[in-house]
């Protein structure tokens, strides 16, 4: 048996019930509350995260657990493994309809993702990766673009960053495309359907975590603004930023926002 197939097995299971509670929400519409101004929370949200929860914790009842819609506790910083769950990243996407969402669950060993799974109901794509494996789609390999050239690289954005105006000064330097969730463009990225994408505004481990997985194996790379890699299961959740790749661009993009950086500073 290959390392970690147990735990991929179980994370897809995972994966796929939650996705039939969020897509049974979608086709009939949602209960939304708000957690915080601009950060809507939804009975899909709340129904999948137990799914998943009570699914791991029944099979891996010793490792530790992060996930958006669980209060936070620091016992986790004492496990060598944790789960690290978004049981629905895009939840504004998903209220509006756009179908481009994903069920994020991915495993973190001694602080790097070692299995992840995404799944998007709306569209039935089941994303996985494990370390050393590569990355599959609907269970056929997955790889990232090939793409050398920083302005003819397509970047997936934030829809909500660019109406702020925070992509209106990359526009004339990559080709942008707007995008749903954080988590959904690191999926599609790692299947070659664009070449990068960044984001200059904090986010969290559950947003990040599997897809950094998902892309790195597919070839690509993922770290944060400075070109570090980036850790999981640390005592902050949130990132100040983050760039991911095809691994080819990803020098070219970092000075570009280095640059932009120097600019603004």
């Amino acid at each position: 048996m290959t390392a970690f197939a147990r735990e991929r097995e179980l994370a897809e299971r995972a994966a796929r019930e939650a996705g039939a509670i969020v897509r049974r929400w979608y086709e009939r519409g949602v209960g939304v509350a708000e957690k915080a101004p601009d950060n809507p929370v939804t009975r899909a949200d709340l129904e999948a995260n137990a799914c998943i929860r009570a699914l791991l914790a029944a099979a891996f009842p010793d490792d530790g657990w992060l996930s958006e819609e669980t209060a936070d506790s620091t016992e986790r910083l004492r496990k060598r493994r944790v789960w690290v769950v978004d049981p629905l990243d895009g939840t504004k996407e998903f209220i509006q309809h756009i179908p481009e969402f994903c069920i994020c669950i991915a495993l973190v060993e001694d602080g790097r993702p070692v299995v992840a799974v995404e799944y998007n109901p709306a569209a039935d794509r089941l994303y996985a990766a494990v370390r050393g494996q590569g990355t599959t789609v609907n269970g056929a390999p997955a790889q990232v673009s090939r793409t050398a050239r920083v302005p003819d690289a397509l970047v997936l954005a934030s829809r909500s960053e660019d109406q702020r105006g925070e992509w209106d000064v990359f526009k004339g330097c990559v080709r942008v495309k707007l995008t749903g969730s954080v988590a959904y463009k690191l999926a599609e990225l790692a299947t070659g359907a664009a070449d990068a994408t960044f984001t200059l505004t904090p986010k969290n481990e559950w947003d990040l975590c599997a897809g950094s997985l998902l892309v790195e194996e597919a070839g690509g790379r993922v770290t944060d603004l400075e070109g570090a890699a980036l850790r999981f299961n640390q005592a902050k959740t949130l990132r100040p930023g983050m760039i991911a790749s095809n691994g080819v661009l990803h020098a070219g993009l970092l000075a570009l926002i280095a640059e932009w950086g120097a600019r603004a500073g």
